[in-house]
């Protein structure tokens, strides 16, 4: 059933629900093996089971929570750590940008919406940036919070079972578990192109990570992001300009 077919009596406890159901199938579940995947990794890196729920529940980047496993295994300086933490997140400011004019309401406060912006997720922001512009106004915020939480309070307990089943899970299987979640948001995006920016920002993207990479790896999401888009914005202004004088 639909999200637009579901009783709206009680709008925010009915979105509400909503926004949970729709979280507990295929996104928590793949938001949660990558979790399982960071768990059995902070278990090897010689993280506690409290810190490692720390991690997914206060920095909810799972990469930035690998980067954070790598350089406090490499012996690296706190500032430092903390500093690469926090550019690996960087994405979520722009996303963070282009969510919240779509779901605010002036019926939640400013303190709601500042904990809803902590639960944005890659995973969340696509499935909200496709879903809640159909849903009525009122209510695009509580079916937000009540996906993100979802996944939130799923990764936390995934983070707990991998950890504790680190033991069976080869090297490989948990690389594989960690790149799930950034697949399966590279698919909803793909599914969800339905301008002609939107292509060309996948396009440009997928063009623009690999290449570099090659040059800076400890860059490359940022450069990558960056550089594609841009470049994207540019041929899609270019295109536009044409169709204009044509």
């Amino acid at each position: 059933m639909s999200t637009r077919d579901r009783p709206r009596t009680g709008f925010v406890s009915a979105a509400f629900v909503s926004g949970l159901q729709d979280a507990l199938g295929v996104p928590a579940a793949v938001v949660a093996a990558g979790m399982v995947g960071f768990g059995a990794f902070a278990l090897e890196y010689g993280f506690s089971l409290w810190l490692a729920l720390v991690c997914t529940a206060g920095i909810w980047a799972l990469p930035g929570q690998i980067v954070l496993l790598e350089m406090h295994a490499s012996g690296a300086p706190a500032y430092l750590t903390v500093l690469a933490v926090m550019l690996t997140s960087a994405r979520f400011l722009p996303m963070t940008i282009s969510l919240m004019p779509v779901i605010r309401h002036p019926r939640y406060s400013r303190a709601s919406v500042y904990v809803a912006a902590q639960l944005i997720s890659m995973t969340g922001w696509a499935w909200a940036m496709r879903s809640c512009p159909e849903m009525p106004r009122e209510e695009r915020f509580p079916y937000f919070f009540g996906f993100a939480a979802a996944c939130w309070g799923v990764s936390i307990l995934a983070t707990a079972a991998g950890y504790f089943m680190a033991g069976g899970f080869p090297a490989p299987l948990r690389l594989g578990f960690v790149f799930l979640a950034p697949v399966y948001f590279f698919v909803i995006l793909i599914g969800d192109a339905r301008t002609a920016l939107a292509a060309w920002a996948l396009a440009c993207g997928a063009l623009a990570g690999p290449l570099v990479h090659m040059m800076s790896p400890q860059w490359s999401v940022l450069l990558g992001g960056l550089i594609g888009g841009t470049l994207a914005y540019l041929i899609h202004k270019r295109h536009r300009m044409n169709g204009r004088t044509n």
